[in-house]
């Protein structure tokens, strides 16, 4: 469990620490102090929820905190609906892209801890999309999940590619529940 000083958290609130010393004396900001000093420690969970109940950014605390899920995709009933079951506020930052070069451009600035392809974009794109992310080694430890369409083609999805597929139609709950399992296995979600 990582624990932050006042001073730290004046850094990274852009504070004085001061402010954050009155935050934890009036309750707002839970921590503990270290027995026989007055040194105040705020674990990273407290603080984090704290940030986010304020509305305030959370900083270098964003790619620790949060996990980033990228959709490849155009189905809009299941972006809407993925969104609903993935909310900012449980820690899910979701981007979209339409295409496999939006995909590349997304995947660049946005570095997701997930990239959920869905194949009804075209099988082809999906698999090269797919491909292309296992060939460069900045995304070999990002999950990958293959969306495939239920139109009675046999796709199979090569496993080398691809960490886990669901065939269309599924709940959307069930993906979201896996998303949690799976990233939240690499990372402490608050």
């Amino acid at each position: 469990m990582k624990v932050f000083t006042t001073g730290q958290v004046a850094k990274i609130c852009k504070v004085a620490p001061r402010t954050v010393s009155k935050w934890f004396d009036s309750g707002r900001l839970r921590g503990y102090r270290i027995p026989g000093s007055q040194d105040r420690r705020i674990p990273r969970e407290y603080l984090i929820k704290f940030l986010k109940e304020h509305g305030m950014p959370l900083g270098d605390l964003e790619d620790e905190a949060m996990a980033k899920v990228l959709l490849v995709g155009q189905d809009q009933v299941l972006i809407e609906n993925l969104k609903k079951q993935l909310p900012l506020e449980r820690s899910f930052k979701i981007q979209i892209a339409a295409s496999g070069f939006e995909a590349g451009i997304q995947a660049e600035s946005f570095h997701p801890d997930c990239i959920v392809v869905d194949y009804s974009i075209g099988r082809i794109d999906a698999q090269q999309i797919c491909q292309n992310l296992r060939r460069n080694s900045e995304y070999a430890e990002t999950i990958v999940i293959a969306l495939l369409p239920d139109d009675g083609s046999q796709i199979t999805v090569d496993r080398a590619h691809v960490n886990e597929s669901f065939k269309k139609p599924f709940d959307v709950a069930l993906l979201a529940e896996r998303l949690r399992t799976l990233i939240g296995a690499r990372k402490e979600l608050v």
